[in-house]
């Protein structure tokens, strides 16, 4: 028997915030190199030149600069997206003329996916904001933007400068280029994953949901590679809003977006894509691995 949709939700959101725990876990490093490259593309040769150059000047703790508010924002991001999941999903089946509790094709829940991501900015666009500032305060001091010393080094003094400076609303700046990644992001994240798990499912004659340990992880990583492939031109340009925004006022996406094409050309709006690309397979396969295997776990408590 299904859960009441209230338990259903709670489960949702327990499971969603484990998998984002674990993605931030395995991932952070890749993440603080993604975020320096995005908003200083000529600063650093490479992945590799911006890894090992951040570890000799801030040692290692440089590498997972914004952890906190980075478990933050996923443990957020993924509670609030895994249960708005759920409950487009219902949406979806209502729509549809379906039951509830019937299985959904896989472009009707990447479909359900990509609405449910709507909810998730609001609660993510403030914490990424504090994370990429945390991030890239090392480059805003050597590139003059900011005084050295200006740069606040903790979560709350970055949270208290943004208030201070351009109101609560400040938080939220990034927010439509935000919205405007996640909405296709989202619908290729989810749709890339339940379509290998169909494929796996297909090519071992099994269930979507036994299809083991490493098919999951595989496929969780597939849904972040798609996911990023499409919207990582917009995810450098709300990185730009939200750092360079220390220095003053920021233009908004359109203005930041042909800025950038104008000045610099297109090559630095995929600035970074190599950190992130390795990235994807570990943390987002720990992401759905955690929230798979949690949420079995819970739903089983209520179906014994």
């Amino acid at each position: 028997m299904a859960p009441h949709p209230v338990v259903q939700a709670i489960i949702d959101l327990s499971a969603g915030a484990a998998g984002g725990t674990a993605c931030v876990f395995s991932g952070q490093p890749f993440d603080t190199a993604k975020v320096k490259m995005q908003t200083f593309p000529g600063m650093y040769r490479g992945f590799l030149h911006c890894f090992t150059a951040t570890y000799q000047q801030v040692g290692l703790r440089g590498l997972y600069q914004g952890t906190t508010p980075a478990l933050i924002a996923n443990i957020a991001e993924n509670a609030v997206l895994f249960m708005s999941y759920g409950f487009c999903q219902d949406v979806v089946r209502l729509l549809s003329g379906v039951s509830r509790g019937t299985e959904l094709s896989d472009i009707q829940k990447a479909s359900a996916g990509s609405v449910a991501s709507i909810f998730s900015s609001l609660v993510l666009c403030p914490t990424e904001l504090v994370k990429c500032r945390l991030q890239a305060m090392h480059e805003m001091e050597a590139s003059g933007k900011i005084a050295s010393g200006q740069g606040s080094s903790s979560v709350w003094s970055v949270v208290r400068n943004v208030i201070r400076t351009d109101g609560p609303l400040g938080l939220y700046q990034g927010l439509t280029t935000t919205m405007v990644r996640e909405l296709p992001g989202y619908f290729c994240f989810f749709g890339g994953y339940e379509l290998s798990r169909s494929t796996f499912a297909r090519y071992m004659g099994t269930e979507k949901d036994d299809i083991g340990v490493l098919a999951l992880m595989f496929s969780g990583g597939f849904g972040g590679a798609c996911l990023w492939l499409m919207v990582y031109p917009i995810d450098c340009v709300k990185s730009r809003i939200q750092v360079l925004s220390m220095a003053g006022r920021q233009a908004g996406f359109l203005k930041t977006f042909m800025g950038i094409v104008r000045n610099e050309g297109v090559a630095p709006l995929y600035s970074g894509l190599t950190p992130t690309m390795i990235r994807t397979f570990p943390a987002n396969g720990a992401l759905f691995l955690a929230y798979e295997l949690s949420r079995k776990a819970m739903m089983r408590q209520f179906d014994s």
